[in-house]
C-alpha cells in the first residue's frame, strides 16, 4: 500500500514538472478564456469535494467543510450554498450531541453571505436550548447562552471587518448591560465611533428599567472612563473585576454622551432603596461603587450632579458599622481597576535570592528574573535560567527565553541576534526552522545570496525532524511559503516534500499550526500556545494556485488524509472564486480570534 501511495506521488510530481509555470505572451482574451475555465474547475472541484465532505467520518470536519465549500461557492451557486450551509449545520448538531462546539463556525460563515439563514440557524440554536431549559444566565450582568452565540458571531465577524452584519446581529441584544456587550461596543468603538449611539440607547433603557442598581451603573461606566475593565461589588463590599492586561485610557466621548452617563448614574443611585441591604449591592457594595465613581464626577460632571453623589456618599458612610468599614480599608487597599506597579522588581528578587532557604525557592526566583529580563531583549536572561539547577525546568527555562528572544529579534530585524540564537541556543528542531525561515525572508531583497543559504539550512534542519512528527510537515510547509518569497521556483518542490510528509505524518491537518511552550517549575507553571499561520496549508496553497492552477490542484490531490485535502482544495478554489465584495472568512480568521 505504502509503494503504490508513493508511487503515485512521484508520479503526481513527474507531472508538475511538465506542467507550464506561467502565460507568458498569452493575450488578454486568452486570459480570460482560462480564467473562466479555471472558475467552472473549481466549482466542479468544490461540488465534489462536497460529496465527499458528506461522509467524512469526522462530523467537525464534514460541518466545516461543508460550510466553507458553500462559503467559496456562493459567488458562482448561491442556492447551491444554501443547501450546503443547512447540511453543515446539521452536521454541527451532531457535532454537538458529541460535545463537539462547531455551530459557531458555520454561524459565521452563514451570516457573512445570508443573514435571513443565519437568524433561522439561531432561531433553532435558542429553540433547542429552551427546550432543554438551559437558556438561561448565570447572574444579572452575563447573557443566555443564546444571546452569548448571537454576540460570538458578532464578534467574529466585528473580527473580520464586516463591521455592518457584526452589529445588525449584535443589535438584538444591545440593549442589555452586561460584560459581553460592552466589551463588544468598545471593539466596535475602535473601529467605528457610532458604537457611542447604541451605547446611548443601553443607557437610556437601563435608566428606565427599575431592575437597575449601583453595578449596572458601575458596568456602564467602563465604556467610557476604563474600557474593558469590568468591577462589580457584593453586599461584604468584595469586588469581581475583569480586566486588559494593560489599562486602557478613557474614551474621548462627546460631552453629551458623558453627561447622558452622569445623568443616568446619578438618577439610579439616587434612587430611595428602603431594602438596600437586599439589593445586589446592599448598602457597602453600594458604597464602593460610589467610591469608585466618585473621581469620575468630580473630574467631568456638571457640580449639582457631583454635589449629589457626595452627599449620597456621606448618607451610605453613616449607616455602615465598623465592620463594613473594615471592608472598605481591606478592598480599597487592592486598589480596584488602578494601574499599580509591580513590587518585585528585578533587585527585589535579585536580593531575595541571597535569602533562599531551598534550591526550589532560588530557581523560581531566577526564573522571575530571566522573565524581567526578556522584556527589555536582555540577554541576561540566558544567565539567569543558565543558573536553575533543576536540570529540566532549567533546559524548559532555557528554551523559553531562547525562543522570545529569538522573536523578538525578528520583529526587530535583528536577523544576526535571530541567527546566533537558531544555532546556538536551546531551541527545538521546529523552533530553528521558523527563526532560519523567517530570517530568510527579511534578507530575501537586501542579500538574496544569503536568504537561499538560510533557506537550505533551515531544510536540513527540517529533515532532522522524524517522519511520522507532525512538525515536520509544518516546518516544510514554513519552508515552502519562505521560498515563494526567496525563490520561487523552488515552490513546488516545497510543497511536494510537505505533501509526503503529511503522508507519512497521518495527523497532519493542515490548519490550526501552533507551538507550544511549557515550563513546569515546582511553584510555577508557565505555557503559551503561539498560533503560527506558515505552519497551514491554506496560505502557500493559494499563493500556489495563483502561479499554476492545475499544478496546485494536482499537489492537492496528492494528500492521503481528509482533511489537508479538503483544506487544499478549498484555498486553491477560494483564489480563483474569491470575490471583492465580500469579505471571505479564512480558516486563520475563524479560529486565531
Amino acid at each position: 500500500m505504502s509503494r503504490c501511495c508513493l508511487c503515485v506521488v512521484v508520479l503526481i510530481f513527474i507531472a508538475h514538472l511538465t506542467y507550464a509555470q506561467s502565460l507568458p505572451g498569452k493575450s488578454k482574451t486568452d486570459k480570460d478564456r482560462i480564467a473562466k475555465e479555471q472558475r467552472v474547475e473549481a466549482r466542479s472541484l468544490l461540488l465534489s469535494l462536497a460529496g465527499d465532505a458528506r461522509s467524512f467520518r469526522d462530523q467537525v470536519l464534514r460541518a466545516r467543510s461543508l460550510a466553507r465549500i458553500a462559503d467559496a461557492l456562493w459567488v458562482v451557486d448561491p442556492d447551491r450554498s444554501r443547501t450546503l450551509f443547512r447540511q453543515a449545520w446539521e452536521a454541527a448538531e451532531i457535532a454537538q450531541r458529541e460535545n463537539k462546539n462547531i455551530r459557531t463556525e458555520v454561524l459565521t460563515l452563514t451570516a457573512t453571505r445570508d443573514r435571513q439563514l443565519a437568524e433561522e440557524f439561531l432561531q433553532k440554536l435558542k429553540d433547542e436550548l429552551q427546550d432543554n431549559k438551559t437558556d438561561a444566565a448565570n447572574n444579572l450582568w452575563m447573557l443566555t447562552e443564546a444571546s452569548q452565540q448571537r454576540l460570538s458571531l458578532a464578534e467574529r465577524l466585528l473580527q473580520s471587518g464586516d463591521l455592518g452584519r457584526a452589529q445588525q446581529f449584535a443589535d438584538p441584544v444591545l440593549n442589555l448591560v452586561t460584560i459581553s456587550t460592552l466589551d463588544f461596543l468598545t471593539r466596535l468603538r475602535a473601529k467605528d465611533a457610532a458604537a457611542d449611539q447604541r451605547y446611548a440607547s443601553m443607557l437610556t433603557i437601563a435608566g428606565a428599567s427599575p431592575l437597575t442598581d449601583a453595578n449596572t451603573i458601575s458596568l456602564l461606566a467602563s465604556y467610557i472612563f476604563t474600557p474593558r475593565t469590568y468591577v462589580t461589588f457584593n453586599s461584604a463590599g468584595a469586588a469581581d473585576s475583569a480586566s486588559p492586561p494593560t489599562p486602557l485610557p478613557p474614551v474621548n466621548v462627546s460631552p453629551q454622551l458623558r453627561l447622558a452617563f452622569f445623568q443616568t448614574a446619578s438618577a439610579v443611585l439616587l434612587r430611595e432603596q428602603p431594602e438596600l441591604d437586599q439589593s445586589t449591592t446592599g448598602i457597602l457594595g453600594k458604597y464602593m461603587v460610589l467610591k469608585r465613581l466618585l473621581p469620575f464626577f468630580e473630574q467631568y460632571a456638571p457640580r449639582d450632579l457631583t454635589e449629589a453623589m457626595r452627599g449620597q456618599f456621606t448618607a451610605l458612610n453613616s449607616q455602615m458599622s465598623d465592620g463594613m468599614r473594615q471592608a472598605e480599608i481591606d478592598w480599597s487597599q487592592q486598589e480596584i481597576g488602578t494601574d499599580k506597579p509591580a513590587a518585585d522588581g528585578e533587585q527585589f528578587l535579585s536580593d531575595q535570592i541571597e535569602h533562599a532557604k531551598t534550591a526550589d525557592e532560588r530557581d523560581d526566583l531566577y526564573l522571575r528574573l530571566a522573565l524581567i529580563a526578556i522584556n527589555r531583549d536582555d540577554p541576561k536572561a540566558r544567565d539567569y535560567a543558565g543558573k536553575i539547577e533543576d536540570g529540566e525546568v532549567r533546559r524548559q527555562a532555557q528554551t523559553w527565553v531562547d525562543w522570545a528572544l529569538a522573536t523578538r529579534a525578528i520583529k526587530k530585524r535583528k536577523t544576526e541576534i535571530a541567527l546566533d540564537l537558531a544555532r546556538n541556543g536551546e531551541l527545538s528542531h521546529i523552533q530553528k526552522v521558523l527563526i532560519l525561515a523567517q530570517s530568510a525572508k527579511l534578507l530575501a531583497q537586501s542579500d538574496p545570496q544569503q536568504a537561499v543559504l538560510l533557506l537550505d539550512e533551515a531544510g536540513a534542519e527540517a529533515r532532522r525532524i522524524e517522519g511520522g512528527d507532525i512538525n515536520r510537515p509544518q516546518a516544510l510547509m514554513a519552508i515552502a511559503t519562505a521560498a515563494s518569497v526567496i525563490a520561487p521556483a523552488r515552490v513546488w518542490e516545497a510543497i511536494f516534500d510537505a505533501v509526503k510528509a503529511a503522508n507519512a505524518a497521518g495527523n497532519f491537518r493542515g490548519e490550526d499550526g501552533v507551538l507550544t511552550l511549557t515550563v513546569t517549575g515546582k511553584s510555577h507553571v508557565l505555557k503559551k500556545t503561539e498560533p503560527v499561520a506558515d505552519f497551514d496549508i491554506e496560505g502557500i496553497f493559494r499563493e500556489a494556485a495563483s502561479k499554476d492552477f492545475e499544478r496546485a490542484v494536482q499537489l492537492a490531490r496528492g494528500f492521503r488524509e481528509e482533511a489537508p485535502r479538503a483544506n487544499a482544495t478549498l484555498a486553491i478554489c477560494r483564489t480563483v472564486l474569491s470575490d471583492n465584495k465580500t469579505t471571505n472568512l479564512t480558516s486563520s480568521t475563524l479560529h486565531r480570534g
